[in-house]
């Protein structure tokens, strides 16, 4: 039975915020993160609430841009163009989903580079893959500075992630790559996944499916990884790992929710920041 440690991601997100308050303090100004919400979709206004709460109590200054849902594209992509140019706004954070008449991928290619504290532009994208230094996204970040309180060294493990998306997935293969890591990528048309799963030394689960992976996937020893978030219609929120199964076999395992959650916003503000001081280095 294999002792495991509970990634207790809630408790390290909140000491990185203490750590980035106690920052901002010593900048010449304060950071300032403009807010983009476009439409009146709940979960993104939960989400941008508490964004927005956390930059206040971190010392980040945050403006809100809400836009009515039926805004033209060319509009937002004027405002996103805008605000790139304009030297009072360090970070520019678009909230998606974007309603379906907006082409996610032109208004986020609009944000300044440097200005994108989601990491999700082509060119931080480019960047990353080039092992330059750049804005990373936020929650493959989260992910890699947890695995990092569990064992800071992880060149020459077997790492493997399940799911590809642009948010999560891939990026997040492309910085456990530049961990030198030997990584494997599976989705929906792998085949035999739980053999793959039962290789790995990390296990990071980012699709969506409540308690897919299950305790006989994961390697005796393994680090795993639970991004997934499914809300049931019991309210429960679960992750993509059944957590007692894992527990006892893992040697470190990531609850849901207080897991991998939190370090998102962690590591949105502080990339915010890293965008100040990149933007204002050399300035008086």
């Amino acid at each position: 039975m294999q002792d495991t440690v509970i990634i207790k991601g809630k408790e390290i997100a909140e000491q990185i915020l203490s750590d980035l308050a106690e920052e901002v303090k010593t900048l010449p100004s304060a950071p300032c993160l403009a807010v983009v919400l476009v439409g009146e979709n709940p979960a993104s206004m939960i989400y941008v609430r508490n964004k927005i709460k956390k930059c206040a109590a971190t010392g980040i200054e945050s403006k809100l841009f809400a836009l009515p849902d039926d805004i033209p594209e060319n509009e937002l992509e004027d405002l996103i163009q805008n605000l790139s140019a304009d030297e009072n706004y360090h970070g520019i954070l678009v909230q998606l989903p974007l309603p379906s008449h907006i082409d996610e991928q032109k208004i986020i290619a609009a944000i300044s580079p440097e200005k994108d504290v989601d990491g999700f532009t082509p060119v931080n994208i480019g960047r990353l893959a080039l092992r330059q230094d750049c804005l990373m996204p936020c929650t493959p970040l989260g992910c890699i500075t947890l695995l990092k309180t569990v064992r800071e060294d992880l060149a020459g493990l077997n790492a493997v992630v399940i799911g590809r998306s642009n948010i999560v997935g891939r990026p997040l293969a492309q910085m456990l790559l530049n961990q030198n890591c030997t990584v494997t990528v599976c989705h929906s048309y792998t085949q035999n996944l739980p053999e793959i799963c039962k290789r790995a030394d990390i296990l990071v689960a980012a699709c969506g499916r409540p308690y897919m992976v299950k305790g006989d996937w994961i390697k005796e020893g393994a680090i795993v990884l639970d991004v997934g978030i499914s809300y049931l219609e019991d309210k429960t929120i679960k992750g993509d790992v059944a957590f007692e199964e894992a527990v006892g076999k893992a040697a470190a395992v990531t609850p849901v929710p207080k897991g991998v959650g939190p370090m998102t916003i962690a590591m949105l503000l502080q990339n915010t920041v890293k965008a100040y001081r990149m933007q204002t280095q050399g300035k008086k």
